[in-house]
């Protein structure tokens, strides 16, 4: 079964599975197309786009960081610096972020990334029961408890995001 999980799952699935996490993997079919994965993801699950989050890589002083926002809003670069201990936070070069990873851009979830990096979570996600992200490719996301990604990403929460 688990030789199964690897050969059709992702890293992201791979982590959670190892790590005995409780999750729901939700496919769609994908659209090129579409002008937001996420906004896309939340209509075609048909699921509050406050509960689905995109995951997000940042440059702060030089290194990589992981911010995890609602797809219905986007991210106050201000507010992620500033709860990583910075003054400024721009996004990432997109194939530096894929190199990180190991994700292609719209597919980047926040589990099982090649190398981790220090990961912030909207606060928005603490009043959900679960909450879904990326599960690591285009057309799948994986929904979890949002105390269960803290726990596995080691994240802070802070209030990130705007327009939520």
């Amino acid at each position: 079964m688990a030789k199964k999980m690897a050969s059709q799952g992702t890293p992201a699935t791979a982590a959670l599975a190892a790590a005995g996490v409780p999750f729901v993997l939700h496919p769609y079919a994908h659209d090129p197309s579409a002008p937001s994965y996420g906004l896309e993801a939340a209509e075609v699950l048909g699921i509050d786009p406050a509960r689905v989050f995109k995951t997000l890589m940042v440059e702060v002083e030089g290194r990589l960081a992981v911010a995890i926002v609602p797809v219905s809003g986007n991210l106050d670069l201000k507010s992620v610096a500033a709860s990583l201990g910075t003054k400024k936070a721009a996004m990432a070069d997109p194939k530096a972020a894929e190199r990180r990873t190991g994700y292609v851009l719209g597919g980047i979830s926040p589990l099982g990334q090649r190398q981790p990096s220090p990961t912030v979570l909207d606060d928005s996600a603490l009043a959900f029961e679960t909450i879904l992200v990326s599960g690591g490719r285009r057309g799948l996301d994986i929904e979890l408890s949002p105390s269960d990604l803290v726990s596995l990403t080691k994240a802070i929460t802070a209030s990130i995001g705007t327009g939520k």
